[in-house]
This record gives C-alpha cells, sequence and structure tokens, in this order.
C-alpha cells in the first residue's frame, strides 16, 4: 500500500496541510486549540505511518532470527 503513487499522492496533501496548521496565530480560543491539536496528531501520525511499521517490521524480523 505505503509502495504506491496514491500514497505518494496523499503524503503530498499531508504536507500541504501540515503547514498552515502550525500557525498557531489564528488560533482564536481554547477549543480550536484543542481541536488544531488534534488535526496535527493526526496528521503527524499518518505521516510517520510508514516509517514506524518498517522499523517495526525490522525489529520483529531481528527477534525471529
Amino acid at each position: 500500500m505505503m509502495a504506491t503513487d496514491g500514497w505518494q499522492d496523499l503524503m503530498e496533501d499531508v504536507e500541504k496541510m501540515l503547514e498552515p496548521l502550525n500557525n498557531i496565530s489564528t488560533i482564536s480560543d481554547e477549543k480550536a486549540l484543542q481541536f488544531r491539536k488534534g488535526e496535527l496528531s493526526i496528521l503527524t501520525w499518518l505521516k510517520n505511518l510508514k516509517s514506524v511499521s518498517e522499523r517495526s517490521f525490522e525489529d520483529l524480523n531481528e527477534k525471529n532470527v
């Protein structure tokens, strides 16, 4: 799944979405801040999913050797 063109397109979109979300000057109140934190958390998780999965797979293979 992560080797497909669709995944690469998704990662490009995630990068584009992360840029404006990292600007805290547009946050009006605490509720908006908490919502923004959630958005950033999900996008960051998605951005790191491939590398974390690869590391986990390598760790499992090392333990089974």
